[in-house]
């Protein structure tokens, strides 16, 4: 996708160094920031310089290649994994990743080994836009539908950011809006600003901007009054995990969403690449609940009137926060999933056809 006319990826290789989009930088600044070591991948991946389920994943499969260029000794590469999959708990596509990536170094000699993980590690990121572009494809169709009927503009409210800038190139949620704009159909986006650290403003508006599509900011609590007055058409959000009865876990206010849409009759949809489901997993209260600092809650980055950016706290001194990044919703209140496989009940057996699992 483009940023300023120009054409990137949120992650790439080059010259034994991995390239990133500082994505706690935007919208603001646009840097491109250098990963050297796989302790750096494990602070961009904590410190969310890189997020997104799917990018995480990329991210932590190559920087088990620079573990490698670093140190090209097992126990180092085995530390190195387990310390990546520890670097953030929820998005289940961290532990897939290097799960694959670790599958397929096993027992490789160690003159080989580089090239096989750069190798799979590109492959990763390669299928990981395929499935994205075909999700886009299938989550077209509803749009289409929606647009056939109603002939006038078509109001899709998201949740954070499961755009391109989450994934390598198109994005989950955002690919058939995408599609859809490049077919001429007219859409507009409520982008949920989806506090604490605001991905729905700085991300998701940022890059539908780029790309030249009509999008409004509103306030987390704004959906549902939306969704009364007939301004929303359709709900569409991502994943960072979901489980095989189609339970979604997702940044936390999106079960507030689907409660509002659902008692409002408004389809609400997910979008998610097959590698971000948990076949493992059989109960919800069994995921990893991220529980970050409190500080993203209490403090506020921005421009000042000066256009320098700034940090500022918000919150009284003595009060305490607590800061839970994701929550989830129950499979009955998602209309489908969008897959790059097709479109599907949220449930086992909705999953298991479309898997065959």
């Amino acid at each position: 996708m483009r940023i300023e006319g120009k054409e990137y990826r949120t992650i790439w290789f080059e010259n034994s160094i991995v390239k990133i989009i500082d994505q706690t930088k935007l919208p603001h600044q646009f840097i491109i920031k250098d990963l050297k070591t796989v302790k750096d991948a494990i602070n961009a991946i904590k410190v969310m310089e890189v997020r997104g389920a799917p990018l995480i994943g990329a991210t932590a499969s190559y920087g088990l290649v620079l573990a490698i260029l670093e140190n090209n000794d097992q126990s180092f590469l085995n530390k190195s994994a387990e310390d990546l999959i520890n670097s953030r708990p929820t998005a289940i596509n961290l532990k897939w990743a290097v799960d694959r990536m670790m599958n397929k170094l096993s027992g490789v000699n160690s003159d080989k080994i580089l090239e096989i993980a750069l190798n799979e590690a590109k492959e990763i990121c390669e299928e990981d836009i395929k499935f994205c572009e075909n999700i886009g494809l299938h989550g077209l169709k509803i749009i289409e539908q929606i647009f056939n009927k109603k002939k006038d503009t078509v109001n899709i409210l998201t949740h954070c950011n499961a755009g391109w800038l989450a994934t390598i190139n198109w994005g989950t949620a955002t690919s058939p809006i995408y599609y859809a704009h490049k077919k001429g159909i007219p859409v507009h986006v409520w982008v949920d600003e989806t506090r604490p650290r605001n991905q729905g403003a700085n991300l998701t508006s940022y890059e539908l901007n780029e790309e030249e599509i009509k999008n409004t900011i509103i306030a987390d609590n704004t959906g549902g009054i939306l969704m009364q007055r007939g301004e929303v058409d359709m709900c569409i959000v991502g994943t960072d995990r979901t489980l095989a009865n189609g339970d979604v876990c997702n940044k936390v206010g999106t079960y507030l969403k689907a409660l509002a849409a659902y008692d409002n009759n408004i389809p609400f949809y997910v979008a998610l690449p097959s590698s971000t489901i948990d076949w493992n997993i059989k109960d919800h209260k069994d995921i990893p609940i991220e529980k970050r600092n409190s500080e993203e809650l209490s403090h506020i980055e921005g421009l000042d009137e000066n256009r320098n950016l700034k940090k500022i706290q918000l919150y009284p001194q003595k009060s305490k926060a607590m800061n839970l990044a994701f929550d989830v919703t129950p499979a009955k209140y998602v209309t489908a999933l969008i897959t790059e496989k097709g479109v599907c009940e949220a449930s086992s057996s909705g999953l298991k056809k479309l898997f065959n699992k």
